[in-house]
């Protein structure tokens, strides 16, 4: 439905249309006559909305936090499940993994070769040299939040020990190349290039997503790409990036029996980090990591 100037505006402000969004709806359309692709309102989130989906945020960086502090040598990681859960829980939030779409477990932990939705189990016990990616997202009074962070596990190899920290500067390039009214497409780039130059590669199959009111909403974040391509990005948008990078080939499988934990076709090392973005008027802000 079309508003009048002076409608109460879409975003729920209770603020007159035409002092609000209009000249943003107005941008929008104008883009959108000139062939690009615009975000829906249904992805940009009210001031309220952000808000709420910050709370639920200040959840997911604790329980984060407190993976820092406990996992060592020795641990396994359905140990590192049961931290996670039993934090989450006395928050008074839910681990959105759990359940969703059969995921047995409060959170993801992949190992070395995997690249991502490695399921805790009591069988799998963290070892000097090994690289873990913990990815914990939270429900907190019906908002999303998602991040994750790699660890190093004892005595880390120089080679693996520089697939982390690559990774970890392609995800703050990713983040720098987010801009207000600029192209999705920038992030990709950035990413792609950091990693390419270091002789990784950058996998495809998975990517970034939307983020607040759904545990996946538009728009899907590639890690390669092209600059000036992509959604328009907007104030009021939220999504993670989240690049996974690999040692050798950017190729993988699934495991046939758990189907969930994506390995390296080629064996080799895999890292990830995640953050979850806000975009603002005049930059972006950091809302888990």
């Amino acid at each position: 439905m079309k508003l009048n100037r002076n409608d109460e505006c879409w975003c729920g402000s209770n603020a007159k249309y035409k002092k609000c969004h209009m000249e943003f709806d107005e941008k929008l359309e104008i883009l959108k006559g000139k062939g690009y692709i615009v975000p829906s309102h249904d992805i940009i989130k009210t001031k309220d909305q952000i808000e709420k989906i910050k709370e639920s945020a200040k959840i997911n960086n604790a329980v984060l936090d407190l993976v820092a502090k406990e996992i060592k040598e020795g641990m396994t990681t359905d140990d590192i499940d049961k931290i996670v859960h039993g934090f989450t829980i006395s928050q008074g939030a839910i681990p959105a993994p759990l359940g969703y779409g059969g995921f047995p477990k409060s959170l993801c932990t992949s190992i070395n070769s995997q690249i991502c939705h490695g399921i805790p189990s009591e069988d799998v016990v963290l070892k000097d040299g090994d690289i873990i990616n913990v990815d914990v997202s939270t429900i907190y009074n019906g908002y999303y939040s998602d991040a994750s962070r790699m660890f190093m596990i004892g005595n880390v190899s120089e080679e693996a020990k520089r697939l982390v920290e690559v990774t970890k500067e392609c995800l703050y390039k990713g983040i720098e190349a987010v801009k207000p009214w600029g192209h999705l497409g920038a992030i990709g780039a950035a990413i792609q290039e950091h990693a390419e130059k270091n002789g990784y590669s950058v996998v495809r199959d998975f990517g970034g997503h939307g983020i607040g009111l759904q545990f996946h909403e538009d728009p899907f974040v590639f890690h390669v790409g092209k600059k000036d391509e992509g959604m328009i990005l907007v104030p009021g948008m939220i999504f993670t990036i989240e690049p996974m990078i690999n040692q050798g080939d950017y190729d993988l499988y699934i495991d046939a029996e758990n189907e969930w934990t994506a390995y390296t076709d080629d064996g080799k090392l895999s890292a990830q980090w995640e953050h979850m973005i806000l975009v603002t008027e005049d930059g972006i802000e950091i809302l888990s990591k």
